[in-house]
């Protein structure tokens, strides 16, 4: 195309005639057929684009969660049973047991003055001591007196001694104890020791000799 354009104006400068308006139609129509195909070269072959896709909106809308629900309320507590009444047992009675009969007072006379040094004359024998069991039936076999005690003569002291006296099924002596003292250690101690050589006749029970025990006072007296 630029060679035919070189010759247009090879035959355009060797002819020395004037302008025409023919020959200058042909050649601006060259002109413009020559740069439309250069336009045409120059503009790149674009293969038309597709019509875009639409884009597919999803709309969402947040909501928030519904709160948890409140929990139970917590089981009332178990009501507290009473315990079960206490029956109240009013204790045994212990059975009377009657009173033993007094025994006689056993009274140690008061010694001569002119005796003072010797030991007074043993008061007599107390009666038959009293039985504390209600079943028992003991009597007594050997009793002598106890001695009056020099110290306590001679100080003039006085007083009675209570004695619980336990025995057995042959009729000896087994404990002797002070159910009441006369407040003086001699004179407890005199009437102890003479109620250990005692001997009693054991009561029987259905036929059969029986263990038992007895109260004896021994009073000294210095009369």
């Amino acid at each position: 195309m630029t060679e035919q354009l070189v010759i247009h104006r090879h035959d355009y400068d060797a002819g020395n005639q004037g302008l025409s308006w023919a020959r200058i139609i042909g050649i601006a129509f060259v002109i413009a057929l020559h740069l439309t195909a250069l336009m045409m070269l120059l503009i790149p072959a674009v293969a038309p684009k597709a019509p875009a896709e639409k884009e597919r909106t999803t709309m969402v809308t947040l909501v928030d969660a519904p709160p948890p629900p409140p929990p139970p309320p917590p089981p009332p507590p178990p009501e507290d049973k009473p315990p079960p009444p206490v029956k109240n047992l009013s204790p045994p009675k212990p059975s009377p047991v009657p009173p033993p009969p007094e025994a006689p007072v056993v009274d140690v006379p008061e010694p001569r003055p002119s005796d003072i040094v010797t030991p007074p004359s043993p008061p007599t024998p107390p009666a038959q001591p009293s039985d504390i069991g209600a079943s028992v039936d003991i009597s007594s076999k050997n009793m002598n007196p106890p001695k009056y005690p020099p110290a306590a003569f001679r100080a003039g002291v006085q007083g009675e001694v209570i004695l619980i006296v336990d025995v057995d099924a042959n009729g000896n002596v087994t404990n002797v104890s002070v159910e009441k003292s006369s407040r003086n250690r001699d004179l407890d101690r005199a009437a102890m020791d003479a109620a250990r050589k005692w001997k009693f006749n054991a009561s029987t029970v259905n036929g059969q000799k029986a263990a038992g025990r007895a109260r004896v006072p021994v009073n000294f007296a210095l009369n």
